[in-house]
This record gives C-alpha cells, structure tokens and sequence, in this order.
C-alpha cells in the first residue's frame, strides 16, 4: 500500500510539472518581442554563457579522469542536461509554487535568453555599416565576430555576401529551431536544443582533441536541426512571395537541389535557399589560415554574386519576416 501511495504521489508530481512546463504561447510570445526590442546584451551572469562555463568546467573534470573519448563527450551531454534542464525547470516549479505570475516572468526571461534574433541581424547591419561608408577594414572587422575566415582577403562584396550567409545560416540555430523545441516541449525542450548548440560551437570540432570527445555534441546538435532546417527553407520560399524581387520559386528549387553542397545536413537548406530567393549568387572563393579552402558558388548560376547594399537589406528582410513568421506558427501552434 506505501509503495503504490509513493507511486501515486510520484506520478501526480510528473503531472503537475508537466503541466508547468508545457509550451505556453504567452511565454514565447514576449520572448520573442523582448529579443526583437532589446536584443541580447552581454553580461557575465547570461543564462547561455553559464552554461558554456559549466561546458568548460565538466571537460576539464573529465580529461583529468582520462574521460576524453566518445564516453567522454556523452557523459558531457547526461550531466548538462542534468544541470541545466533539472536546475531551470526545478527553479520554475518551485517559483510556480508560490506564485504564478514570477513563475512565468522567470520563464519568459529564460526563453528569451535562448534567442538570438536581433543580436544576428545587428551584427550584419554593423557590416553593411561600414561597408556603406567604404570601411573595408570595418566591415572586415564586423565580419569577423560572425565568420571563421581569413578576412584580410575579403573585398566589400565578399564581406556583405559572408554577413548574407551567416544570417541565413543562424536563422535556423539561432532562432527557429530554439522556438520549434520550445513549441515541441517546453522549457525543457528548448534548453535542450541550448544544450547541443553550446556543446556544438565549443567541442564539436574534427580535430585530435575533439573528435571523438565532441562527436556526441555535434551529432545531437544535427539531430535537433534536421527538421527545423527543412522548415526554415519552405519558410523562406513562403515569405519570398512576399518580398520585392525575391524568387519564391528560385528559393525552394535551389534549396533543395543544392543544400548538399554545403558541409553538414542543415546549414544548406536556409543558405541555398536565401541565394535563390534574393538571386544572388553566395559563398564565392573563401582563405582560411592562409589556404584556399573554396571557390564554391552557391545559388543559379545565371544569377550575379551577391555585392551591393540592396542585396543585404533584401536578404536581411527575408531573413526577419521568415523568422517572425516562424514565431506566429509556433505560438499558434501551442494554443491549438
């Protein structure tokens, strides 16, 4: 009789944390809002750079205890999730507990620090900025904190073309797929979704040190892409019907013929797509440390590369009306 009340009491508890922790439409709603207006400033207690300390911490604890391989690199993951989806979603049960409306305050504030919208299309605008003004060094410098490239290589067309493709890129990581796990599981499903980025951008590296002990990181990182990837392309096909001298048609026919161009499954599907909607031609001849890495042209080839002012603010518009477009989904989405 004890062990079947303990039972009960148990599952009971499930429940009403489930409950707490459901997608709420209101919650993501003015996350969103809140990320568009202020964006996501810099400060040493961010929710995002605690996580990535606590990264750091564990691999060091880890590599001291000879735990650098693929155990390694999954045991990461088990404890990150521990920490971080225990810890925020225990924190908003117990605040829930006492009261409601802080509860939902302190959510609001932990999904919006999982966004990273605004932040994406500021760094692009400081390179069109600059390269507005016939900064090179400017926009070689803007470009810089979005690109691993050698920049001393890049004219202004290859820095507005770079700041095109990096948006387009982390719409997908940076914001719809951190709103599809919020839609999909709550709380605990878009720090998840932070949890395999983090692990992604520190440790999922293909040299010696991380090759193995990164391999769960990256993986997951792809898994939890995968589909919004491939909604990020219908949506930027969707929306540029919308926009002046987009292609819808031109958007869904070079995303899907060739997003295989470039490395990983989903970075190319929101990539292709946005040189086919803008037709422009992206990417062109990329130097990394010294070494001709590309000469790879994304998009139809009988389109020009990507160059002038328009072709950034064109691609900037698309990129921010799929993204909000990708928001109304999701919070409608929760509410049905």
């Amino acid at each position: 009789m004890a062990l079947e009340l303990l039972h009960l009491n148990f599952a009971h508890a499930l429940l009403i944390c489930s409950q707490i922790l459901r997608p709420n439409a209101r919650v993501l709603g003015i996350a969103v809002v809140v990320d568009l207006l202020i964006g996501d400033p810099v400060y040493p207690l961010h929710p995002v750079r605690i996580m990535g300390w606590t990264l750091g911490k564990i691999e060091t604890g880890l590599r001291a205890i000879k735990l650098d391989g693929y155990f390694g690199g999954i045991l990461l993951f088990f404890l990150l999730a521990l920490i971080w989806i225990g810890g925020w979603s225990a924190l908003v049960v117990y605040i829930n507990h006492h009261n409601h409306i802080s509860a939902i305050v302190v959510e609001i504030f932990i999904v919006y620090s999982m966004l990273a919208l605004r932040d994406l299309l500021k760094h692009c605008w400081n390179v069109e900025s600059a390269a507005s003004s016939n900064d090179l060094e400017g926009a070689r410098k803007a470009i810089g904190k979005l690109v691993g490239r050698d920049t001393d290589r890049m004219d202004i067309a290859a820095c507005r073309r770079a700041a095109i493709e990096s948006a387009s890129e982390n719409l997908t990581d940076g914001f719809v797929s951190a709103i599809f796990w919020y839609a999909l599981a709550g709380l605990p499903g878009i720090v998840l979704f932070k949890i395999a980025s983090t692990m992604d951008s520190m440790v999922g590296y293909k040299t010696p040190r991380y090759l193995k002990f990164g391999w769960c990181g990256a993986r997951f990182d792809d898994v939890m892409n995968w589909l919004p990837a491939r909604i990020t392309w219908l949506l930027i096909g969707v929306v540029a019907i919308f926009i002046p001298k987009c292609s819808a048609a031109k958007a869904l026919r070079i995303g899907w013929q060739q997003h295989g161009l470039l490395p990983g499954p989903n970075p190319g599907w929101s990539e292709a797509a946005t040189a086919g909607a803008i037709q422009r031609k992206l990417i062109g001849p990329i130097w990394r440390d010294g070494n001709l890495v590309t000469e790879l042209w994304l998009g139809d080839m009988g389109d020009v590369p990507g160059s002038n002012r328009l072709d950034l603010i064109s691609a900037l518009t698309l990129i921010t009306v799929a993204g909000l477009f990708a928001a109304l989904i999701a919070i409608c989405s929760i509410t049905i």
